[in-house]
This record gives structure tokens, C-alpha cells and sequence, in this order.
């Protein structure tokens, strides 16, 4: 059986699918592994390091797809690519189904099973193949890095002859995987970290890191099956979003990873909030390539409002591309070790199986859910 991993082609993307490490586990497995040449350029691995691990490196893009019975990649895939691809053939990447509608159907019709890795579901068996978690903690940790490296305040407190400086307040919105990292990420180089998440539950895992939840009394929240916050009512947000202006006028660094699961991210922080705030302060949002929690942040950019610098870059985990490779690629290979049959050295996929129901969104010609 062979596994094609083709290149990464999106202009901001830093990461490699699959590492040459991994490359070695799936031919220990039995399967024929074809990577397209460059794989691993931005990650200073050559041709050479793939080949070194039982790969089989090509230039031929067109090639690998068109005869790989199970393709691996990062991002989904362009809809002109989709033809190429073998009917029956397993595709397992990020899909973005729920705004990518054109692009589920094409597969569906080219007969290609596809897996959303955004649909892994957090469940402890699956734990070592859930991608959006493992991206999600390093984007965390790259929000405060960056927020560092552009804040002119120093995170830790210091006693010098000269005086004392305090720590800088850092203010976590949301605290899913990104926010948790971010929270103890700070916490490490030394500022006073503060968080708010909609879900009370996760209040004890935020004091555990060191942080102090602030209490906004929001009525009836909770959280998706997937572990993501509900979407709040009018009414919550703006009660929610008093809170959040008292303590963004204070804080420092703001640091936005607040999401729905399938809808436009809310707007938490608005221009009003952003007013309030001291000139020089940071706002890092990584919730903006689902439409941002910060008025005014533009994909893909820093702008400044009223002295408040906006930080809405892409691709977060991408800074830290070697780690997040690293991670991605593991999630990767551990999918396709649950699913593989080790008598007849080919993936077996159980359409009962719990997790398959969860994230394989086409087979066999259909769509296998509503999106």
C-alpha cells in the first residue's frame, strides 16, 4: 500500500507533514512511502534525510497523487487537485468542512475517503492523533514569545539598584489548549497572568497554573462535545465584555484564543475596549483565521489602534515550525497505526469504530455528515 505525501504549497505555511522519523515508522509497518521533493526544505531536512528513512522522494506532484492509496498532508487540498486523486483512496488532512462545502462534495464524488483531522475527537484513545490540540498548545506558547518580543515591558519582576519593576499583566481570554499554554508559557517568564474562560469548569486548571480566573457571572454556559465553549447569548456577551474592558485597562498583553466550534470566532474585544487600554499594550489574537475576537485585527497583520498593538498573524503554530512538525507528523503516523492491518500491511477502516464515525466526513461516494 503506498502513502503519498505531497508538499505543503500555502504561501505562509512553515511546517512538513511528516518527518523523516515517521517515514521510517510507516515503512516498518510495510507501507511504501512517497514524499514530493522539498518536503522539508523550510525545516532544513533534506531529500536526502527522507530517503535515509525508507522514503521514496519524487518531483512528480501529479504522479504521487494519482496512484498513492492514502495521501497525508497539513492543509486541505486546492479543488483543482482533487481530480487527480484515486478513487478510494484514503485522504487525511485539515478539510475545513464547515465553510469548505465545494471541496467535501468534490471528494465525495471522486470517491476519495476523507478524514478531517479538525474532527479527531478528544476522547482518550484518541488523544495521540488529536491535531488541533497539538497546534493549539504551541500557538499558545508562540502568542506569549511574540508578545515578548514586541511588548517594551520586561515579563518578570526585578529588583535593581535602581528600583523595582513589577511584572507585566498578562490577560489569557479562553482557556482551551491555547489559553492554558499561553497562561503557563507566562506564568515560566515571570508576569502576573490573569485568565477568563465562558465554561467555570476549567476555572481549578487555570488556578493550578499559577493564574487567577476572574469570576464573570454569565448565567447558563457550557461547552460543545468537542470541548469547545458554547456560543454565547447578546446578552452574555455584552455582560461578558464589561468585565473584559475593566481588565483589559489594566492588563499589558491580551492574549484572544476564544472559538466556537464551526462558526465565526466572537468579538470579545471591541474598539470601545481597545480605547480604554494603555498606549504601548499588546493584543495577540489567535482566534483570526476564524474571523478574530479583536475589532479591528486584520489577518495576517499587526496594526496599531489608538497605540494598542494588534497582533492577527497566521499560522501560529508556524513559528515554531519545527516542534509543530513534530507534533503534527506524530498525529499523522498514530492515525494510521490505529487503522492498519499488520497481517495484510493496508489500513482496515472499521465505519463503526468511534473515532472514524467522528472525523471520516466522505466514503464510498457520499458525505457522511451535515455541515
Amino acid at each position: 500500500m503506498q502513502i503519498g505525501v505531497p508538499r505543503e504549497t500555502h504561501f505562509c505555511e512553515t511546517r512538513a507533514p511528516i518527518i523523516p522519523s515517521d517515514v521510517g515508522r510507516l515503512v516498518k509497518l510495510g507501507a511504501t512511502v512517497v514524499v514530493e521533493s522539498g518536503i522539508g526544505a523550510r525545516l532544513h531536512l533534506s531529500d536526502t534525510d527522507y530517503e535515509k528513512a525508507g522514503a521514496v522522494v519524487t518531483s512528480n506532484r501529479r504522479e504521487l497523487l494519482s496512484s498513492s492509496d492514502i495521501i497525508l498532508r497539513l492543509r486541505k487540498p486546492d479543488l483543482s487537485e482533487v481530480t487527480l486523486l484515486k478513487p478510494g483512496c484514503l485522504h487525511v488532512s485539515y478539510l475545513d468542512p464547515f465553510h469548505e462545502r465545494a471541496l467535501i462534495t468534490a471528494l465525495a464524488e471522486q470517491g476519495v475517503s476523507a478524514v478531517a483531522m479538525e474532527f479527531i475527537p478528544r476522547t482518550t484513545r484518541a488523544q495521540k492523533m488529536d491535531a488541533l490540540s497539538s497546534q493549539a498548545s504551541l500557538a499558545g506558547y508562540a502568542a506569549v514569545i511574540l508578545a515578548a518580543e514586541r511588548t517594551n515591558r520586561v515579563f518578570p519582576m526585578m529588583t535593581t539598584p535602581a528600583g523595582t519593576i513589577n511584572p507585566a499583566r498578562v490577560f489569557v481570554i479562553g482557556a482551551g489548549v491555547a489559553g492554558l499554554q499561553a497562561i503557563a508559557t507566562a506564568k515560566r517568564l515571570g508576569a502576573r497572568v490573569d485568565a477568563f474562560d465562558t465554561r467555570p469548569v476549567v476555572a481549578e486548571q487555570v488556578r493550578s497554573l499559577g493564574a487567577r480566573f476572574v469570576e464573570v457571572d454569565l448565567g447558563e454556559t457550557g461547552q460543545t462535545k468537542e470541548g469547545y465553549a458554547q456560543a454565547l447569548t447578546e446578552e452574555q456577551l455584552r455582560i461578558q465584555r464589561e468585565a473584559m474592558a475593566r481588565q483589559c485597562a489594566i492588563s499589558d498583553i491580551v492574549i484572544t484564543t476564544a472559538q466556537v466550534f464551526g462558526k465565526k470566532a466572537p468579538i470579545i474585544i471591541t474598539r470601545e475596549m481597545i480605547a480604554g487600554m494603555r498606549p504601548g499594550s499588546i493584543i495577540v489574537d489567535l482566534a483570526i483565521e476564524t474571523g478574530g475576537n479583536t475589532e479591528g485585527a486584520q489577518l495576517g497583520q499587526e496594526v496599531e489602534i489608538n497605540g494598542v498593538r494588534i497582533i492577527a498573524l497566521e499560522n501560529m503554530p508556524g513559528r515554531v515550525a519545527a516542534a509543530a512538525s513534530q507534533m503534527y507528523s506524530a498525529n499523522l503516523y498514530n492515525f494510521v497505526d490505529e487503522f492498519w492491518d499488520r497481517e495484510n500491511k493496508r489500513i482496515a477502516l472499521n465505519l463503526e469504530d468511534d473515532i472514524l464515525q467522528a472525523c471520516l466526513v466522505t466514503h464510498d461516494g457520499k458525505v457522511r455528515r451535515d455541515f
